[in-house]
């Protein structure tokens, strides 16, 4: 099916080809014709599925047929949040290429901590139209009085289970204080719980549902392999991987920061250039990073869960697990960077012996078991 049924309108339907999409993907068709009759609506949609697309075209579209002109004391009208930086300028910047054939220009503002608030406040002076922001620096705006909520007509909670891991609740609840009854809010989550559900609660009202994928099952094109190598020996033998496959780019999964560093120090020391991006890096550093990966710049990035959902890089070939992550569910969020959009992609786990009944509950929730090779030490 094209766009064209959506009802979405020529100048997106431009911005649509020039990105290279001809046709909707699931979580689209499904939630774009909801979004525009402007009821709630609650979307679980997996990693990967193009649902912040689902959002931003439906939300453009309302916010252009709004008018050109922002409102009165210039509070924007549409706003969304997400849990990271990354991912709050990673939703920017699709939302501009998304803009680009609009009929007027709409402003687009992102927010997020880890900077200096002073330039997020100059650039909101006069208002935005769209404003994707992390909780704790919308808060800050919000009560240093640079930006209002009252004229708000379109929230959007991206990532709604992340928003909860990440401790986001209280701030959640202070945002509720601040936002207008009547608005319409949409929610996407990757996975349902009760915590989750308690924000469907205080912050939707009779919303429509929309469910893709009820299982996290991951892409069919997506090959798992799993070794089996010592402790010890991980750091050499992800240097042989690297060295013999052809990938052009890998994605490098680690438990933690100092992790990060380090293996990134032993890949550098055998020539092997790689950055690392972990909560511990200055923004500064953690934007140029992405910046290089996502340029093609740079072929190897080390990350930690953290920002785990903020790396979207189109046709990224490899993901490794160097180290097991702590749920299934992390292991599905980590792998969705790789066989995205319908292209292919390989997910490599390294099990050292003390993670093998770990990678048995991986293998049982995902519903598969991954090829197998035993390394020597």
């Amino acid at each position: 099916m094209p766009f064209s049924p959506l009802l979405l309108g020529p100048e997106l339907e431009r911005a649509f080809q020039a990105l290279g999409y001809t046709q909707p993907f699931p979580v689209q068709a499904q939630t774009i014709p909801r979004v525009l009759t402007g009821q709630d609506l609650v979307v679980q949609a997996p990693t990967g599925s193009g649902k912040t697309v689902a959002f931003l075209a439906p939300l453009l579209h309302l916010l252009v047929k709004g008018g050109p002109g922002r409102l009165p004391g210039n509070p924007p009208r549409g706003l969304v949040l997400v849990p990271t930086r990354e991912l709050a300028a990673q939703v920017r910047d699709r939302a501009a290429e998304l803009a680009k054939h609009l009929p007027h220009p709409l402003k687009i503002q992102a927010a997020f901590g880890g900077v200096s608030v002073n330039p997020q406040m100059l650039a909101l002076r006069g208002g935005a139209d769209l404003v994707i922001a992390t909780p704790g620096r919308l808060l800050e705006l919000v009560r240093n009085n640079a930006l209002s909520l009252a004229g708000l007509q379109h929230l959007v909670l991206d990532e709604a289970d992340k928003l909860l891991e990440l401790g986001f609740r209280d701030e959640m609840k202070d945002l509720l204080r601040q936002l207008p009854a009547r608005r319409q809010t949409l929610m996407f989550s990757a996975t349902m719980n009760a915590a989750v559900e308690e924000v469907i609660q205080l912050f939707l009202k009779v919303p429509q549902h929309v469910l893709v994928e009820a299982s996290p099952e991951l892409a069919v094109d997506l090959e798992e392999r799993a070794y089996l190598v010592p402790q010890e020996q991980k750091g050499p033998f992800l240097r042989e991987l690297l060295a013999r496959e052809t990938w052009p780019q890998v994605l490098v999964f680690v438990a933690s920061g100092r992790r990060a560093d380090n293996v990134v120090r032993k890949l550098g020391n055998s020539g092997i250039r790689a950055l690392s991006l972990h909560g511990d890096k200055s923004m500064s550093a953690r934007t140029d990073a992405l910046d290089q990966f996502r340029s093609g710049r740079l072929r190897i990035l080390v990350a930690t869960d953290l920002i785990s959902r903020g790396i979207d890089v189109s046709g990224l070939a490899c993901v490794i697990h160097y180290d097991l992550p702590r749920s299934p569910k992390d292991y599905v969020h980590r792998s969705g960077r790789t066989g995205r959009a319908g292209l292919g992609g390989v997910a490599i786990s390294l099990v050292g012996p003390a993670e093998e009944a770990h990678l048995a509950v991986i293998e049982k929730k995902v519903g598969r078991r991954f090829g197998r090779e035993g390394v020597k030490a």
